[in-house]
């Protein structure tokens, strides 16, 4: 009978114990983050980029055992494929606003960010997107942050630096007709006209295209002293193979989807001599590019790619916010994201204005030599 009173003590004491370990696990609060970005696709490696800087983010981030309004949180991304298509990012929009997201990462087009973002701002979340378009701050939402530097200053840099360093008079500019590319490529011809260049001609193809001999063959009797394209690698690298077997001797020129492994993949040999400009630093200038580089290899087994720094930043900005704020309610943190300064992998100061855009956003340009990106010069951004 004392056997059995000890016994029975013993297992008192267990299930108490388990009781309150299942109540210490309860306390735990899981808070939503929603990602989209092209997970499928001709860009599928832009979105797999993307969304390995803001999983190393919340995963560092719930190590810490974050405790916001006297509870800890755990943060859990709810990810979503756009496919880099607009309809699909609205549906996609909306499916985590009815999941419940307490903020938003994403999307990484301006094609799906754009569109989609009205659907957050209705919903009152925190957007921080990768979309470069100056239209998508230019809303009027208090909701939109950008994760890199609009294409309204790249695109200036760009095309002064193509016109007063390269030295090029007569440009040809072909554009994907996405929100990004055209954006792009509008910004790009109205800086080199001002710095003096000539825009010969103007051509259009769309963001599935893998033929461009006739646009090609078109703008080789008009003999350009350069070619810039806004749009994806996908055809920037096809597009650039076509130039050389056609005997084009001018250089083709692009924006931050050009500068990409995938680009050199593709293009191969042709790709020599491809010069792109990329929003921020190059990420052996970045305050914390050392540290970011040991920590992703470690964690994804492979180098750092174009992107996931920025989306790293991106997130860990929310994360601050909330922290800040004591609260994951998006009314609630959503001040003091938009007043944010800190030090970040990608700047000093990470900082928005009131638009929502950085404010120390910096901009490189890079060339092909030998199949790889070297930098030619960096403006800004430190």
């Amino acid at each position: 009978m004392q056997h059995t009173m000890k016994q029975l003590a013993g297992a008192t004491i267990v299930a108490a114990m388990s009781l309150a370990g299942t109540a210490h696990a309860q306390q735990v609060e899981e808070v939503k983050i929603g990602f989209a970005g092209p997970m499928t696709g001709a860009q599928a490696h832009y979105g797999k980029d993307f969304q390995n800087g803001i999983t190393l983010a919340v995963e560092q981030e719930n190590a810490t055992k974050p405790m916001i309004g006297g509870k800890q949180v755990r943060f859990v991304l709810d990810a979503q494929d756009d496919q880099a298509d607009p309809r699909t990012g609205t549906t996609v929009a909306q499916k985590l606003v009815d999941d419940g997201i307490k903020g938003m990462l994403g999307h990484f087009n301006s094609g799906t960010t754009i569109p989609a973002s009205r659907i957050y701002s209705n919903a009152g979340i925190p957007q921080i997107a990768m979309a470069t378009a100056p239209e998508y701050t230019q809303q009027g939402f208090k909701t939109t942050f950008r994760m890199m530097t609009s294409d309204t200053q790249q695109g200036s840099v760009a095309g002064t630096f193509a016109v007063k360093t390269l030295g090029m008079k007569k440009i040809a500019v072909v554009d994907d007709r996405t929100a990004y590319g055209q954006g792009l490529a509008d910004q790009f011809a109205k800086a080199a006209k001002s710095a003096g260049g000539t825009i010969i001609d103007r051509e259009y193809t769309n963001d599935k295209a893998v033929d461009f001999k006739s646009i090609l063959t078109k703008l080789k009797a008009q003999n350009p002293d350069l070619i810039y394209y806004g749009g994806a690698d996908s055809q920037a690298g096809p597009m650039v193979k076509q130039m050389k077997s056609l005997g084009m001797k001018a250089p083709l020129m692009g924006g931050e989807m050009v500068h990409t492994p995938t680009f050199l993949q593709i293009a191969g040999d042709a790709a020599n001599g491809t010069v792109a400009s990329l929003a921020g630093l190059p990420l052996e200038e970045m305050p914390g590019g050392k540290d970011y580089v040991a920590k992703y290899k470690q964690r994804f087994g492979e180098d750092v790619q174009t992107y996931s720094p920025y989306a790293y930043d991106g997130a860990m900005a929310m994360f601050a916010a909330m922290k800040a704020a004591n609260s994951t309610d998006p009314a609630k943190y959503l001040p003091y994201l938009a007043k944010t300064s800190m030090v970040a992998v990608t700047s000093k100061n990470l900082a928005y204005d009131e638009r929502g855009d950085l404010k120390n956003g910096g901009i490189t340009l890079y060339k092909v030599v030998d199949g790889k990106w070297t930098t030619l010069q960096s403006v800004g951004g430190k």
